[in-house]
């Protein structure tokens, strides 16, 4: 794995980050949660500051981190698409939908494009089943995704892409 050389100025920030929630244990998941706003992800050095400023071990940060789905040591695309697999999305082809993302970006689940324009990820459900087969990118939700709508949401958010 890289080591990620963190930046002078976000170092900065995200000690502050710790300090405003005055460097408590306690505090932990609201710090990852701002951490992640400022870098996009939380790698393993963004960790290591997190537990020398919450004075914890790094392993109760990592644990942290990786048990909940919201965190990502992984950077995401600057449009991170999420295609839903719940039960009534999968019924209704959501599995063709992401066959089709990944198939255009050139990417896998998990993948992130070389650019970092796009990610792609899938999620159990986001409480839209009437418009299934259901895909986010970022907080935009698209709903009734065929296979041959996914160029068209891909060149709204990247017009110059060719697919």
């Amino acid at each position: 794995m890289a080591i990620v050389k963190i930046p002078q100025q976000k170092l900065e920030a995200l000690t502050q980050i710790c300090r405003s929630h005055h460097n408590q244990a306690g505090e932990l998941i609201n710090v990852l949660h701002a951490a992640q706003q400022l870098f996009g992800y939380l790698p393993a050095e963004v960790q290591e500051v997190i537990a020398n400023e919450l004075n914890i071990s790094l392993a109760k940060v990592y644990g942290v981190v990786t048990f909940y789905s919201f965190f990502t040591m992984l950077p995401k695309g600057e449009h991170p698409i999420s295609v839903c697999m719940g039960t009534a999305c999968y019924v209704r082809g959501a599995e063709k939908v992401l066959d089709e993302f990944r198939r255009l970006l050139k990417i896998n689940i998990g993948e992130t494009t070389p650019d970092g324009r796009f990610s792609l990820s899938c999620l159990r459900c986001v409480g839209a089943c009437g418009l299934a087969p259901v895909v986010m990118v970022g907080d935009r939700v698209f709903g009734r995704v065929s296979p041959d709508k996914v160029p068209d949401i891909i060149h709204e958010f990247a017009p110059e892409y060719t697919v």
